[in-house]
């Protein structure tokens, strides 16, 4: 692992976070040039990656008429934990009273992060969730913006989130309760960052088993009281099995790989793709149309996330380190 004294991007940082879960990975050498082929790999492992991702959280949304979001997002939370835990085997390393405090914190923003995005799914499209989702590391990354460009990312992110807003009536406006829902994810979605920081001194592996361990005990009660003995019927735990790891351990996987290899700032450029890739997603295989406007509130909000990055300098501040122990 890089050392915590790197010079880091914040908002590359930012949205890299909830992939590696606060842990920063190693620079990657430029000491040779690999061939064509070879280079490639980590972009089409980037690639895939948010497209499994994408595809997992489709094929969720269809258990929605089985066991309801609660249910949909305790099992992908719960069996993720599983599969976590008997890959990295947290027990194996010493956790100190301080450490539990922050894997606690940890742990429940995630566990509201993934119920509320799930939530979110119930009533407005994949890709517009997404997008209002990244309203919240997008938020984090600009809260200390001091060049004037910066303020245009601002501008651009407020024009894609006032498309999306329920404040228009027809036939395409969102629903309020959706759009609460999305909004409150990307709120967790920051304090996730927040919290995952501060973990960062910890073994990746221990960290996310116990995190996602303490999500899916977070979550896993909505999940019994909404779908109750359907959540144990064979058929829907191999499904939810599926889901688990189509949309967090093959993309999670994939997207390490990536990161060893693809600088930091380009792999939060090609990260920023993520709602147009859901929405794409969300077109074929949920067949959710979505309108002009809504297609240009996503461009705006990729747009902004691009030029956070793109504008942002390698020794500028980094998100402020956490002032009281976790």
């Amino acid at each position: 692992m890089a050392n915590d004294t790197q010079e880091r991007v914040p908002f590359v940082e930012a949205k890299v976070a909830v992939r590696v879960y606060g842990r920063e990975m190693p620079t990657p050498s430029h000491s040779y040039r690999p061939s064509l082929p070879s280079a490639a790999l980590p972009y089409l492992a980037l690639l895939g990656g948010m497209v499994s991702l994408a595809v997992g959280t489709s094929f969720a949304k269809q258990l929605f008429p089985v066991v309801g979001a609660e249910g949909t997002s305790a099992l992908r939370v719960g069996l993720s934990a599983l599969v976590l835990v008997a890959i990295w085997r947290p027990w194996r390393f010493a956790l100190g009273r301080a450490d539990a405090k922050g894997v606690l914190l940890y742990g429940l923003v995630l566990g509201l992060m993934n119920l509320c995005f799930y939530m979110s799914l119930r009533t407005i499209p994949l890709g517009l969730a997404i997008a209002i989702e990244f309203a919240g590391p997008l938020t984090l990354a600009l809260i200390h913006a001091r060049k004037p460009i910066h303020f245009v990312w601002i501008v651009c992110a407020v024009a894609g989130l006032g498309l999306l807003l329920p404040i228009r009536r027809g036939l395409n406006a969102l629903d309020p309760v959706g759009v609460a829902f999305a909004a409150a994810a990307g709120l967790f979605w920051a304090l996730y960052i927040v919290f995952g920081k501060r973990l960062s001194h910890m073994h990746a592996g221990q960290s996310v088993a116990l995190g996602m361990s303490t999500a899916a005990v977070v979550i896993l009660p909505f999940g019994v009281v909404s779908a109750g003995a359907a959540l144990l019927a064979p058929s829907v735990l191999l499904i939810g099995l599926g889901v688990a790891l189509v949309s967090s351990a093959l993309p999670y996987s994939l997207e390490m790989i990536a990161l060893r290899h693809i600088p930091k700032r380009t792999f939060g450029v090609l990260l920023s793709g993520e709602p147009a890739i859901g929405a794409v997603a969300g077109l074929f295989l949920l067949h959710e149309q979505l309108s002009g406007l809504q297609w240009l509130a996503i461009g705006f909000i990729v747009m902004a996330s691009v030029g956070a990055i793109l504008t942002t300098g390698q020794r500028e501040v980094t998100l402020a380190e956490p002032v009281v122990p976790a």
